[in-house]
């Protein structure tokens, strides 16, 4: 494993574990499974470890982790408040207090303001008095350092980046997404401030391993130095010296054997002009299959009524990266075959997910045009009809 810095000179592991995607076992994450993948992580050199207040079950999850296997010291957490919550002061240390509860620590060495998209948040957290609760925390030892994590515009991301003394910033940052949210403007600007720069969704919620359409495989693929997306991917992240940490939600033991032996071998600058060509002509591949620009990373949700947003969106996206009846067969699968209906059809245009989506989609006309795609009448029939069998069968 190779490390970078923070701004107090303490190394950072390269590769960071992102606690969101802990794989559930029912409705609750399979401690057992995150334990054992947490723990190799550990062994192989990862020591960043990233949560959220939001993220179901994941503080617990981590802290039980470290606990049991008294690894605490020998790792770094970063979580995160959820400002989009906070109506007052005392707020502030009600939700900071319930974080340290669930991590079983007294103190975490990263905290951000969790999804900044514009400076009006910030100034709202300035008005109830965030910045002398930080000081406070920090003098406590409570926090190590303050950052913020965003979703937006790279002229907003300039302005949060300009309004606070930060110590780093969280960004979503891949070779499809240089020019959109902070883009690469952003991470330069950062750098410049000598702010260090973590990266989240360096492969889009795994849409650049798993959902790369035939071209972009095959292109990948002919590639004569044999990286596997994963690794291309990530060594385009980490060739660039003003990146410091890349998240990765891993949940497979091979997921993290590959990502740790990568982090172990990439050298900023090692790209070449053919390495530069194959990211662009990947990148245009990809643009040309791609229906909507859905991470997965679930924000949206829950949906008041019930519709499974991200699994629409993979399941439209999957039908043309591969083939129709790919993505259709998917659905039919994943949310056809449900209790509780989770069609695009029950969307109401309440509008909730659109406000809180980072990628600011239009997803409510998304998933109408989803939804006609995913199901045309035969599928429409045969989900009714094997709804009725399956439920029938369990005592409804």
């Amino acid at each position: 494993m190779q490390y970078r810095t923070d701004r107090k000179g303490s190394p950072i592991s390269i590769l960071g574990y992102g606690c969101m995607r802990f794989q559930k076992k029912g409705a609750a994450i399979d401690l057992g499974k995150a334990e054992r993948e947490v723990l190799l992580a550990i062994e192989n050199g990862v020591t960043y470890f990233d949560t959220a207040y939001i993220y179901p079950g994941s503080e617990n999850c981590l802290g039980q982790i470290l606990e049991k296997n008294g690894l605490r010291d020998r790792v770094s957490i970063a979580t995160k408040l959820p400002q989009y919550l906070i109506s007052s002061a005392p707020a502030l240390d009600r939700f900071f207090d319930e974080q340290l509860s669930r991590l079983r620590t007294d103190h975490v060495e990263y905290y951000l303001m969790h999804m900044l998209t514009d400076i009006e948040a910030w100034q709202k957290l300035r008005s109830l008095g965030i910045e002398d609760w930080i000081a406070t925390q920090k003098a406590r030892g409570r926090i190590g350092q303050i950052g913020f994590s965003f979703h937006g515009n790279t002229d907003m991301f300039l302005k949060i980046l300009n309004a606070y003394d930060w110590d780093f910033c969280q960004i979503q940052y891949n070779y499809m997404d240089e020019t959109s949210q902070a883009g690469r403007a952003g991470l330069l600007a950062a750098a410049e401030k000598g702010i260090p720069v973590i990266i989240m969704e360096g492969l889009r919620g795994g849409k650049l391993v798993d959902l790369l359409p035939e071209k972009a495989r095959t292109l990948i693929r002919e590639d004569p130095k044999g990286r596997t997306p994963a690794e291309l991917a990530l060594r385009w992240l980490w060739e660039q010296k003003e990146v410091t940490c890349v998240l990765s939600g891993m949940n497979s033991t091979d997921m993290i054997l590959e990502n740790c032996a990568v982090a172990s071998k990439v050298r900023t600058g090692e790209f070449d002009d053919a390495d530069r060509a194959l990211i662009r002509n990947v990148r245009a591949a990809i643009s040309e299959s791609m229906k909507i620009g859905c991470t997965g990373c679930g924000y949206c949700m829950p949906c008041p009524q019930g519709v499974d947003i991200p699994g629409a969106f993979r399941c439209w996206n999957e039908m043309y990266a591969e083939r129709k009846s790919t993505g259709r067969h998917e659905y039919f699968q994943t949310v056809s075959l449900r209790k509780t209906p989770a069609f695009p059809s029950r969307c109401i245009a309440c509008g909730r997910c659109e406000k809180h989506c980072p990628q600011h989609l239009p997803i409510i006309s998304a998933l109408r045009e989803a939804d006609r795609a995913l199901r045309p009448l035969p599928y429409r029939i045969a989900s009714a009809v094997a709804g009725r069998v399956l439920f029938r069968r369990k005592g409804r």
